[in-house]
């Protein structure tokens, strides 16, 4: 009789861990998020999860981005892409430095060299200068000509070389800019931490550089709003994602010069700002696919630039260009809900 209400207490505790199970699955996780100041902006990073668990992957995902800094910064003094344009070279470079190299190789390759990370000295060229009587953009057209043409020639990505142990340039005076794609890398770097640590849903946003893992807990899509680049208070459109990542490149909120004429996107075959777009938005697979693609597109022009993106797959694209005209990539629907 004993031995039988000791069955019974076993079977009654277990069913209440069970039930006690079935409530605690059945509980939608938390929303949690931290935003800091890095790589020249803001980044937030929400995740759903139990409040140890995402106080651990938050933490975690910031330290990872910080690696990247490390890696691609070229203003920070203690970062390799800072220490390779003082020097020319690099030795035992870091894998995060090597990768973002080759991928941006294969994105010039992409893009017909319309995005090249080798452009910084074309940037250095047309930044505020304090010691100059004139600045780069007040000069004459013939003068600020000579100075491009001769600028030019330490421009293109066929003069990086990336051997066993060490990068280098094949001349004097290059520089590389990773600013183009090292966001999205660093994006996609944190969403990578974040799953590895049993996340399912969480969203990372470096100034606009946007990654989503899953959706959200309920099912709902992650709702990114499109800036409205004539007012930045305004919105163009919404775009409803999961798994995805969004990026956009913009000559609307950076400029050179005064007059706003002159914008920090480069075309690095002609050595003066892109002009053909405002902003491209990119919604692809992965972050550094869309940081990168929106800047090469952005290059491009809204013709080139929507011919190579329907050649890709998984990729959509807006672009508003310099008439103000919108254009649309094929598939873009799926994801854009328009604003009137």
């Amino acid at each position: 009789m004993k031995k039988s209400y000791q069955v019974i207490a076993g079977l009654l505790i277990l069913l209440i861990v069970l039930l006690g199970s079935t409530t605690c699955a059945g509980e939608l996780p938390m929303k949690f998020e931290e935003t800091r100041s890095m790589m020249d902006t803001y980044v937030r990073i929400v995740v759903y999860s139990d409040e140890k668990t995402a106080e651990e992957a938050i933490s975690a995902a910031f330290a990872r981005m910080e690696e990247v800094v490390k890696a691609a910064s070229i203003f920070d003094e203690e970062a390799e892409a800072f220490k390779l344009n003082r020097d020319g070279y690099l030795d035992t470079p870091s894998d995060d430095l090597v990768k973002l190299i080759n991928m941006s190789l294969d994105y010039s390759e992409l893009t017909d060299g319309s995005f090249d990370i080798t452009c910084q000295p074309l940037l250095d060229l047309w930044s505020y200068n304090p010691n100059a009587e004139k600045q780069f953009w007040e000069l004459d057209a013939a003068t600020q000509q000579a100075a491009i043409n001769k600028t030019l020639k330490l421009v293109g990505s066929d003069k990086i070389v990336i051997e066993e142990n060490r990068i280098y340039f094949k001349e004097e005076g290059m520089k590389i800019t990773l600013g183009g794609i090292a966001k999205g890398y660093a994006v996609d770097e944190a969403l990578e931490v974040i799953k590895g640590m049993g996340i399912k849903y969480a969203l990372v946003d470096a100034g606009g550089d946007i990654g989503t893992l899953g959706s959200k807990p309920k099912g709902e899509l992650w709702d990114i709003p499109l800036v409205n680049p004539d007012d930045t208070s305004q919105y163009l459109a919404d775009f409803n994602i999961k798994d995805k990542a969004v990026c956009t490149s913009g000559n609307y909120e950076r400029y050179f010069d005064p007059e706003k004429k002159v914008g920090h996107i480069m075309n690095p075959k002609t050595g003066y700002s892109a002009n053909e777009c405002i902003s491209v938005t990119i919604i692809a697979q992965n972050c550094t696919q869309a940081d990168a693609l929106a800047t090469g597109v952005f290059v491009m022009g809204p013709e080139d630039g929507m011919k190579l993106v329907e050649s890709l797959d998984n990729v959509e694209c807006l672009i508003v260009d310099a008439d103000r005209i919108i254009h649309r990539s094929s598939g873009l629907s799926k994801y854009l809900n328009e604003r009137q």
